[in-house]
């Protein structure tokens, strides 16, 4: 697959503080790439410099084969931006508010009102059109936002915290909206630090933190490299004695969750094989078992304690 995206050894520091340091990746197309990072980490600084907002203090950002320092409006006419701050037009209609995106990227007035309509009833505002933004829930001005942002059919959309504090509807629709763009060929670069959407949504997610990059990968591809993390969760029908389990070969620890006791293992299935005669040697009933493999929450934490550049380091052994 050929890259869209290119970043290369980009850095931007604000005086004494670095906030993204030599970062480089590729975001190949019709791809969905997560940027995850905790608040501070250098994942907006990232994205405002790739689409264009700020200038890098160091390094080099293709977009479409553009540059977004020497040409950067050639690639903006290209994507959409959902900034993680933004509104539209509070004290115009929806209706309105589309129209005005589509004249500014310049399009023909009869194709704006037909994508205007299409988009609106795709995104369950067509109703409200009539309706001023300010009148909205955040939910609502979020769909509006996003639909404004494709009307001219961009090849990349940035999204920036898409979903923060959104009712359950409004995120169902924004997600089904992220795989319909997905499946149509449009790269989709997804900035959030919800692990689990990252999860679902993402073919491969980077992982930033104070700046640095610390992983590049699948999610599953994450979650395999933390096999002590995977685990056995079970539950008994009367309390057991923790420490007994502890015991059992190969479990290196167990925590309570609830009425369930997760036993974190590299080897999840000798401790099943161990759990049916412990079990009936002291006349317990298994209620539930099941094998867990690590989150890439428990990834998230574990990179983001050790050296930003170990993961990649051998990733890229590996590779070679």
């Amino acid at each position: 697959m050929s890259a869209v995206i290119e970043v290369e050894g980009l850095t931007k520091r604000y005086n004494t503080h670095l906030a993204v340091d030599d970062v480089s990746f590729d975001v190949n197309e019709g791809e969905v790439f997560g940027f995850l990072g905790l608040n501070g980490a250098g994942k907006t600084t990232t994205q405002r410099i790739i689409t264009g907002v700020l200038p890098p203090t160091k390094g080099r950002t293709m977009v479409l084969d553009r540059d977004m320092v020497t040409n950067p409006v050639a690639a903006k006419e290209r994507i959409g931006v959902v900034p993680e701050v933004a509104n539209p037009y509070l004290d115009m209609t929806g209706w309105r508010n589309m129209l005005f995106a589509g004249e500014i990227y310049g399009l023909p007035r009869a194709k704006i009102r037909s994508r205007a309509e299409m988009l609106l009833r795709q995104f369950d505002l067509w109703e409200r059109r009539d309706d001023i933004a300010k009148r909205y829930s955040k939910g609502m001005k979020q769909r509006l936002i996003l639909a404004m942002s494709i009307i001219h059919e961009p090849r990349v959309l940035f999204l920036d915290e898409p979903t923060e504090g959104l009712d359950v509807e409004s995120r169902r629709m924004i997600h089904d909206q992220v795989k319909a763009f997905a499946a149509s060929g449009v790269t989709v670069f997804y900035t959030t630090h919800n692990i689990e959407e990252a999860n679902v949504l993402c073919d491969r997610v980077g992982i930033i933190g104070a700046g640095k990059l610390v992983a590049l990968d699948s999610p599953e591809a994450l979650k395999s490299t933390l096999a002590e993390s995977q685990s056995v969760l079970v539950a008994f029908d009367r309390p057991v004695d923790r420490e007994q389990l502890d015991e059992l070969d190969q479990v290196t620890h167990s925590q309570k969750e609830g009425d369930k006791l997760r036993l974190f293992t590299p080897a999840p299935g000798k401790v099943v094989e161990q759990l049916v005669p412990f079990a009936q040697e002291r006349r317990l009933e298994i209620l539930s078992l099941n094998t867990l493999g690590p989150s890439l929450e428990e990834v998230f934490v574990s990179l983001s304690k050790h050296d930003a550049s170990d993961h990649l380091k051998e990733k890229a052994h590996e590779d070679a």
